[in-house]
């Protein structure tokens, strides 16, 4: 919480926040597609100077610098790589308080199309009260549905839930 706490000021001293959400934006896609970028920043074998040296190189060839540039080799460099995405997470939260909105983490079985995100943000603003950003990561383990948070509270309502609650069901009876 303190890196993002800390590229968020920043970022706001210096107006910079759009382009700062792009960037880190970006990364976090990088990160997300390629198993070998998230075993770099996973795995304890590399040394701080093969993750900054790898980071860099990444990050030159994505065109991602400035603060973001800065920050994310900074983390490397203190080998903090592998909470990269709590630090992510930790900067949408502060981004979405300092705009007023309210942040879902909604976790799906397989991506959601537009209009399927369309009709989640439409009711979760309705439930909440305010504008919700939508946080969707997948996770094809859940067979189905959806797990989502919104602050303290979290619906699931994911078919491997549903699934373990009958065999949980069936136990007990048997």
């Amino acid at each position: 919480m303190r890196y993002a706490s800390a590229l968020f000021e920043l970022a706001l001293a210096e107006k910079k926040l759009p382009a700062v959400e792009k960037d880190l934006s970006r990364f976090n896609a990088l990160l997300e597609g390629s198993s070998d970028l998230q075993r770099l920043v996973d795995s304890p074998v590399f040394s701080a100077d093969d993750q900054s040296r790898a980071v860099g190189a990444i990050l030159t060839k994505a065109k991602i610098t400035g603060l973001v540039g800065n920050f994310i080799r900074v983390v490397a460099r203190n080998r903090r790589l592998f909470a990269m995405n709590g630090m992510l997470g930790a900067f949408r939260k502060l981004l979405a308080d300092h705009r007023g909105e309210a942040s879902a983490d909604v976790t799906v079985a397989k991506a959601l199309s537009a209009a399927q995100t369309k009709e989640l943000k439409a009711a979760l603003n309705s439930v909440v009260g305010k504008d919700v950003a939508i946080n969707a990561t997948v996770d094809p383990s859940l067979l189905g549905g959806m797990i989502v948070k919104v602050g303290s509270r979290q619906i699931d309502t994911s078919l491997r839930t549903r699934l373990s609650s009958l065999k949980l069901a069936l136990k007990e009876v048997g």
